[in-house]
């Protein structure tokens, strides 16, 4: 019997029929929870094997980067990937994954000026997140942006994003995606990256803590051993200096020269262990008199520490200066730090330190010379206790 237009009942045909349709809704319905459950499995893989490398190498970012970029460039789809850290004003590449030779050959050898409308410039100016659908379209690249272009052709790429990593609301870096055709990133994959950028944070600050303690550690124990050698060795002052400067030298960042003068009140007289490496032999440093705005006349005059990121950059003090051009262009000296040592104000001398590169130093190491500067003072009224001690005997 057929069912008329009237009858409540379907079909036989007809039930056949929405039997097979929801049984292949059924179907799909199914394929999609287990491909959402694929991914999350797979997402969740990613991140317990990315905070075991952080785990298995604490304080070493190498490994967790590549790690993070690896996985993230496989769940994203997306053909290589940057990831960049900041340092001062300049982001530069921390690791990179997938990246065609060529284009990474061009960026190497071009200054990134993240400018206000570039991905990292407004990430700095506080977006989470950018995205450009396709590059081709970007004002930069139509523009020639060198960069923007080298990217889109010897990179292939199309379309791109970058995440930031952010620790307290400050950009540390960037973690960026690159497909090579025109397809948007999804939600999930933005999510992702932006775990995989929360990881790459908790590892920066991992390494923070262990380089802080580490140094922290350091620096106890180079204080403790020069208090030894004070202890041990009353009046010794030779003994002190050198251990003093060969600790501020290493913990300074391997600075090239350390030099710790002592002031008589007219000249400086170079401790005896002052030596300066040059031509293959050693040069002894002579007693000097403090030139007019030199650094050993500022300390004169009251400044306790001097700190000149290039000694060569100021031409009128470089030019009219002997001895500043001598440490230029016949010791290749460039910056330099000096410490004056006091006692009640009078100045008793000068520890210095200097190194073969522009690179200025950095706080702690400025309070680390700092620190030895009050080592020697102590030593050195120690050692006028002991001259005292001595004639009242």
């Amino acid at each position: 019997m057929s069912a008329t237009p009237d009858s409540p009942f379907s079909s036989p045909e007809q039930l056949i029929a929405d039997l097979q349709r929801q049984l292949a809704e059924c179907r799909a319905e199914l394929a999609e929870c287990k491909a959402e459950r694929d991914e999350a499995l797979q997402r969740e893989t990613a991140t317990a094997e990315v905070l075991q490398v952080i785990n298995s190498s604490p304080g070493d970012l190498a490994p967790v980067f590549n790690a993070i970029l690896e996985k993230a460039m496989r769940l994203c789809e997306a053909a290589f990937g940057i990831l960049l850290l900041r340092d001062g004003d300049q982001f530069q590449t921390a690791a990179v994954h997938g990246m065609p030779p060529e284009l990474r050959t061009f960026l190497s050898s071009t200054q990134r000026e993240p400018g206000r409308h570039t991905a990292v410039g407004r990430m700095l100016y506080g977006e989470d997140f950018v995205q450009f659908e396709d590059m081709t379209k970007e004002p930069a690249y139509q523009s020639g942006d060198p960069r923007q272009r080298a990217f889109v052709e010897l990179g292939g790429t199309r379309t791109y994003i970058a995440v930031a990593l952010r620790k307290d609301g400050r950009l540390v870096g960037t973690i960026a995606a690159y497909r090579q055709e025109v397809r948007q990133f999804t939600v999930k994959q933005i999510a992702l990256l932006q775990n995989f950028a929360a990881q790459a944070v908790i590892a920066i600050e991992n390494a923070r803590l262990i380089t802080e303690t580490r140094e922290a550690l350091e620096q106890q124990t180079a204080t403790a051993e020069v208090l030894q050698v004070i202890n041990s060795s009353p009046g010794d002052l030779a003994s002190v200096f050198d251990a003093i400067l060969e600790k501020a030298k290493r913990l300074c960042d391997t600075a090239a020269f350390g030099a710790l003068w002592i002031y008589d009140g007219e000249r400086f007289h170079a401790a005896p262990i002052n030596a300066l490496p040059f031509a293959g032999e050693t040069l002894q440093l002579q007693p000097q008199m403090p030139e007019p705005g030199g650094t050993m006349a500022r300390h004169i005059a009251g400044e306790d520490r001097i700190h000149i990121p290039d000694l060569a950059a100021d031409r009128e003090l470089y030019q009219v200066h002997p001895r500043r051009r001598l440490l230029v262009d016949e010791l290749n000296l460039r910056t330099h730090l000096s410490v004056a040592l006091r006692k009640d104000a009078a100045l008793l001398g000068i520890i210095a330190i200097c190194r073969r590169e522009v690179r200025p130093f950095i706080d702690k190491q400025i309070a680390l010379l700092e620190n030895f500067a009050a080592q020697a003072v102590i030593a050195m009224e120690n050692a006028r206790l002991l001259d005292v001690s001595a004639l009242i005997k």
